[in-house]
């Protein structure tokens, strides 16, 4: 009789933890230690044999699998493929060559509750495994089902919003931001006026018949827009007009109204905030409460956490940051909490309030914040169900530096960055990143580990 072949793998090191069954084949005695597995140093039961060639005993790499969540080699880390099978061949000659040690170790197995449970969810998982892989060679040939459909389409609109912002990039130029108001014509007042809201479209009348250009718009009082041929008797709206014109006095040029206009102005902290926000809610929206309270940080506050007073009829959006005040407890409460569980419902919300105004970006933008909430929320459940909450503080810690030191890197090269560049960037954090973001989340909802 031939010596019983060794299946890769199988470590013959000399460990006697245990005391050895020799057996004898054709005058060689093979020892115990020879199958013993290097997770338990014990006799290998229901031995499994990985893609680096070790083995081990199958409730060995289930525990080491439920603990770990990680996919691979318990002693020499290799990632194995797919999912682990026993090892029949290994499994039949140890169990000839050591039927009683053998029994003995099975009946030790099943009466123990955490093995067993280990064993379970690790069969479950290879079940999940293979069922997935079976859905997916089947859905391969009928071009990728519907999340593949939905992900075009969205890709194909948000091309299109890339093209026609694109197209009107040179407009920027042109917008009333830059534009002193002493040299708007009458046509460009008259657009200043319905950005104002729809109830500004009562009054175009008188201001068209007067032809009023940007010097006429800047010498107009309450006295004068009360009376013919403006009649403007409305108090709220007479006084929406005089805050929006008080705001044009001492700019010079139009204020930023919209997102486009913001983003003409305010180039690179348009930017900034689209990324920070992004990637870092928390951070970026104490670093503007402590550098920029009044100009971005109150507004968007109001907002998003609203003191509960119904805006009376004029009083839109583009006036409130005149009339804006300190935030009340009630807006704090809400504000911290949301700040401190769900950061990214503050951009739904601020966004939502947008909606009259940029239909299809402020829908980019809820969607993506969402998804951001959803990838977050599976962040934290991997660190829970793997038992590493502890280790939050430090990874916090790591990120801080990381936003930190980015930001810092961007800063310094800024002024080389052309803005060509700077707009691709501001546009696929707009439009694209929800679109790959959908797609984060299918793979973590498949993915039953996470």
């Amino acid at each position: 009789m031939t010596d019983v072949p060794m299946t890769g793998g199988v470590d013959t090191g000399a460990f006697s933890v245990h005391s050895d069954h020799p057996s004898q084949v054709s005058g060689h005695v093979i020892s115990e230690t020879e199958f013993s597995c290097h997770c338990c140093y014990d006799i290998l039961v229901n031995p499994t044999t990985l893609n680096c060639g070790h083995s081990f005993c199958r409730h060995c790499l289930a525990l080491w699998w439920e603990s770990s969540r990680k996919h691979e080699c318990p002693e020499c880390r290799e990632k194995w493929e797919g999912f682990p099978k026993v090892n029949i061949v290994l499994r039949g000659a140890v169990e000839k060559l050591f039927p009683d040690v053998v029994l003995k170790r099975r009946e030790e197995i099943q009466v123990n509750p955490s093995v067993s449970h280990a064993l379970l969810a690790f069969q479950r998982y290879g079940d999940e495994q293979a069922a997935r892989g079976v859905a997916m060679s089947g859905s391969q040939p009928q071009g990728g089902g519907f999340f593949s459909g939905v992900l075009t389409a969205l890709t194909c609109v948000a091309v299109v919003l890339l093209v026609y912002h694109w197209r009107s990039r040179e407009e920027e130029h042109d917008l009333l931001v830059h534009k002193p108001v002493t040299k708007w014509a009458a046509e460009e007042v008259l657009f200043w006026l319905e950005q104002l809201g729809p109830w500004a479209s009562l009054y175009q009348e008188g201001f068209v018949k007067e032809q009023v250009n940007g010097r006429l718009l800047i010498m107009l009082g309450d006295e004068e827009i009360s009376k013919p041929p403006y009649n403007i008797e409305n108090h709220t709206h007479r006084k929406a007009v005089l805050a929006e014109l008080d705001r044009v006095k001492a700019l010079g040029v139009k204020p930023p109204q919209n997102l486009w206009e913001y983003k003409a102005v305010n180039v690179g902290k348009s930017l900034f905030l689209l990324y920070a926000l992004k990637s870092s809610p928390r951070l970026t929206m104490l670093y503007l409460y402590l550098f920029d309270y009044t100009e971005t940080f109150l507004p968007f506050m109001h907002t998003c956490c609203p003191g509960g007073k119904e805006n009376t009829e004029g009083d839109d959006i583009f006036t409130k940051p005149l009339q804006l005040g300190d935030p009340g407890w009630k807006q704090w409460t809400e504000f911290v909490v949301k700040y401190s569980v769900l950061p990214y419902q503050l951009i739904v919300g601020f966004a939502w309030d947008w909606l009259s105004v940029h239909y299809w970006t402020s829908r980019f933008v809820i969607v993506n914040a969402m998804l951001l909430s959803v990838l977050e929320a599976f962040a934290l459940w991997r660190l829970w169900s793997r038992a590493e909450l502890r280790t939050l503080p430090q990874k916090m810690w790591s990120h801080f530096w990381k936003v930190s030191t980015q930001g810092f890197v961007v800063a310094i090269f800024w002024p080389m960055i052309p803005q060509f560049v700077c707009n691709c960037l501001f546009y696929w954090a707009l439009y694209f990143s929800p679109i790959i973001n959908i797609d984060l989340v299918v793979q973590h909802v498949l993915h039953r580990e996470t």
